[in-house]
């Protein structure tokens, strides 16, 4: 068994943008869920047409910025959609739309009749939106070694795109520290833990969930982008698996704090890859196959993640305390 290429591989996914992705799409989570309370099940709904918006205003020539706030856009166009008339009810109302709405971009995102524009199940290439974006690296062409991983440094899944997602993630991170202890985080606190408290206040609850809604789905549709750069845009590739780990995330690293996203996606993409590739390394081909050790490690891992719910349930980084809603 070659421990240095396990070790490698495992390590990579501390940088990898799937990774990165997952981070920014929990962190918009976390705004939804852990400031505001709100049960968003269809993260990957914002996510899926963050991507479509990006890739398919690529492939009509458009510029970076105009296609990045293409994506925004609609993910702003989405969650104004999904919230008027589900906010003002309870919380189960807004799970139950934003998951089968997510459902419904995606089966219209691969529907035959949407081809000529999402490219039906087959997705959109890469090489159809990805062109710009690997042109505005300052980065010289070739590869380069960075103590045991070896990335092209521009093209498909280059030290480029982990370059520009993991600033991402610092810059959301930031943002998400300044509004979690700002007067308007407090008021979101305060909706999540009793918004008739906050309204006897005089605060518009359904103004704050709105303005929550629409920027935790903003970073969803950046988490999109990212997501898909690396690959194809493929619609069931953003499906309701990625909104399962997307919530798996945020419970891991603990809901409303600052750093629980990026522990949650780090550890859960670490130990799935760290299991996965032991098990290839031990277990000989002719006992299990590659799909099986693929199911298994998610059940090892899963097994993992149901004790930590058990005996530590606020996450890895979570308090107690932000698990009263409604108290």
């Amino acid at each position: 068994m070659d421990f240095a290429n396990i070790l490698a591989n495992t390590l990579g996914e501390l940088i990898a943008p799937t990774t990165a992705a997952y981070v920014l799409a929990a962190i918009g989570l976390n705004i939804h869920f852990g400031m505001t309370g709100l049960m968003n099940m269809g993260q990957a709904g914002f996510m899926l047409l963050g991507a479509y918006g990006f890739a398919i205003t690529q492939s009509m020539g458009a510029n970076l910025f105009a296609s990045v706030c293409a994506a925004l856009a609609l993910a702003v166009i989405y969650a104004l959609l999904l919230g008027i008339p589900t906010l003002k009810l309870g919380p189960d109302y807004l799970a139950m739309v934003t998951l089968a709405a997510a459902e419904i971009i995606r089966i219209i995102g691969r529907s035959t009749g949407m081809t000529k524009i999402t490219g039906g199940s087959a997705g959109i290439s890469p090489q159809d939106f990805t062109t710009q974006f690997e042109e505005a690296s300052p980065l010289p062409d070739g590869s380069t070694t960075f103590l045991m991983w070896t990335y092209s440094n521009n093209i498909a899944n280059s030290w480029w795109i982990r370059i520009v997602a993991w600033a991402l993630v610092v810059i959301a991170a930031l943002l998400c520290w300044r509004w979690f202890h700002s007067p308007w985080g407090r008021v979101l606190k305060g909706i999540r833990e009793d918004e008739n408290a906050i309204r006897s206040l005089g605060k518009s609850v359904t103004r704050y969930k709105m303005q929550a809604l629409v920027l935790g789905g903003m970073f969803g549709a950046i988490a999109g982008i990212i997501f898909v750069l690396p690959r194809s845009v493929q619609p069931d590739s953003l499906g309701r698996a990625v909104t399962f780990y997307t919530w798996t995330i945020l419970l891991l690293g603990g809901a409303a704090t600052i750093l629980g996203p990026i522990v949650g996606s780090c550890l859960l993409w670490v130990l799935l890859t760290f299991v996965k590739e032991t098990m290839r390394g031990l277990i000989p081909d002719t006992f299990i196959t590659s799909n099986q050790i693929e199911a298994l490690g998610w059940v090892i891992v899963g097994v993992a993640l149901m004790c930590l719910v058990v005996f530590r349930p606020q996450g890895i980084l979570g308090d107690r305390k932000e698990l009263a809603f409604d108290a």
